[in-house]
């Protein structure tokens, strides 16, 4: 049974909306009875209003937002969904590739955030801002180590905005880990594979997109009015220490 998580009506932005994860997202918040206006380089048919905006360019991101207003008289939230890096080693990969990736995953999400804030510090109502961030941004991201490091720069940007924005626009983040997407393949190769990475899971399995969907609109919803400056972790466990496996003190069989 679908709990009301009191969005319905909300004018809700989720960039990067499209497609895996931010296409789950998206689907949560349609549910709930939202208007969802999603934005991405190219569009992909989700059920929700679509604008073309590359979130990295300030003019783009400028109409995007006021767009939305004109359109719709208000924007309740946003979802700083859009993001990711390919695999590729520190040493190998060039500084313009490094600097898009900061960009992407950190500067673009401020971009859209500043634009959307200046509209809810207006809004009787404020508003709520949830950022997408990773797991990789809170351990080691070998081969993903700019993104890594971008994404802990916007956990610590969500603490920071949490404290400018208050008592107006709610800002939290979710730290996300694995999920069971349409590029899974990319990541981790066969189908057997990715179910064998989601062994290593504690809760053993990889997360759907909607999982991280309705975490996204909790954190957005009434329900956590008292939220902000947080960053939930949605990784279903973690990961098992390495060490345990190589460890034989507790084995039956040693």
């Amino acid at each position: 049974m679908k709990t009301d998580l009191g969005l319905a009506g909300a004018v809700v932005l989720v960039t990067g909306g499209v497609r895996g994860v931010g296409k789950g997202i998206s689907a949560v918040f349609l549910a709930q009875g939202a208007h969802v206006v999603t934005c991405a380089r190219r569009e992909t048919a989700t059920g929700a209003e679509f604008l073309r905006c590359d979130v990295r360019d300030e003019e783009q991101v400028s109409a995007l937002v006021a767009g939305i207003v004109s359109r719709h008289g208000r924007l309740d939230v946003v979802v700083n969904n859009a993001g990711g890096a390919p695999y590729v080693s520190a040493a190998e990969a060039s500084p313009q590739l490094h600097e898009k990736i900061v960009q992407l995953n950190l500067l673009a999400p401020l971009l859209v955030a500043q634009h959307a804030n200046a509209v809810m510090q207006r809004q009787e109502s404020g508003g709520s801002i949830v950022m997408i961030s990773s797991v990789s941004g809170t351990r080691p991201s070998p081969g993903t180590a700019a993104y890594g490091a971008a994404k802990a720069g916007l956990d610590n940007l969500t603490a920071s905005l949490a404290v400018e924005w208050a008592p107006k626009v709610r800002v939290n983040a979710l730290d996300v880990g694995m999920v069971r997407t349409e590029q899974s393949h990319l990541h981790y190769g066969s189908e057997a594979a990715v179910e064998a990475v989601g062994k290593t899971v504690p809760l053993g399995r990889l997360a759907e997109p909607e999982e991280i969907g309705h975490c996204a609109a909790f954190l957005a919803s009434p329900l956590a009015s008292y939220v902000s400056g947080a960053t939930l972790r949605v990784h279903g466990g973690g990961e098992v220490p390495a060490f345990l496996a190589a460890a034989d003190v507790n084995r039956e069989d040693a």
